[in-house]
Formats: structure tokens, sequence, C-alpha cells
């Protein structure tokens, strides 16, 4: 099932971010920021969903590709579609790093790296302050 409905992107100023997101969400999803781990929310959501984009709604991941990576952020082994999220070099705390963003809203989400489980090989470790999550109907 692909959840990826592509829409306009989103452009917003800083000042209507800070209006619609919390100060950790616009943190975290406008400039850049890592929550710590264990603390935000969705890294030990179990339950059937949808995880989307929490500035502009956009689907990103579904909970059938997310697995426990023991590192304490929800980790995912692909997207929804390759066209939900966005990359890019993220050369921040003295390394190189591949970031993930929302290809709709450029939201700064995580990283993906190389060490995840098949059948992907990847591991999308998130920011779960970054995500909503739509429980899946009963």
């Amino acid at each position: 099932m692909n959840d990826a409905v592509k829409g306009p992107k989103v452009r917003k100023s800083e000042e209507e971010w800070r209006e619609q997101l919390t100060p950790e969400q616009f943190a975290i999803t406008r400039k850049h920021g890592t929550e710590r781990a264990y603390s935000g929310p969705g890294w030990d959501e179990k339950r059937p969903g949808l995880y989307r984009c929490v500035c502009c709604g956009n689907a990103l991941f579904r909970s059938e590709t997310k697995f426990d990576s023991g590192t304490g952020w929800p980790s995912f082994y692909a997207p929804v579609s390759s066209e939900a999220v966005g990359e890019r070099v993220d050369r921040s705390w003295f390394m190189r790093r591949t970031e993930i963003h929302c290809a709709d809203c450029e939201a700064h989400l995580g990283h993906v790296f190389a060490d995840g489980p098949p059948p992907t090989g990847l591991r999308y470790c998130m920011n779960g302050t970054a995500l909503d999550f739509i429980p899946d109907e009963p």
C-alpha cells in the first residue's frame, strides 16, 4: 500500500513555522536539531499505522517497515515511497552523514545509515518529534 500522495511544495516563513510547531518540533525540523535517544514520541510505538511529517502531513513511513534498532529513535528500513523523502549531505559534528528531509516541506527528519536489516540494508533513524503517528483503524 502506497500512502504517499504528492502535494504541492510547502513553503512558510520562519515565523509561520514557529506559530504552527511546538518549540521542540521547530528546533528539530526547521533548525536541524536532534532529540535525545529514548525521549521522543514513537521510538517504542508498536501499533500498525502511518508516520507523517509533523510540519506538512506528508506520508513518510509505514509501521510495517519499522524495526527496533536499539538506538532509542524510531527506525525504518524504507520510506513509503522514494518520492516521500529527500537526501542531502550533512557534514556537521565533524563527520559525513546523509540527512533525510521531507520532500514536501524540507523538514529535517533524521539520517539514514547503511546498517539496517533486509530487504534494504538501510536504517532511517528519525526524530520522533518530527513524525506524527496515525494508527490504522482497528
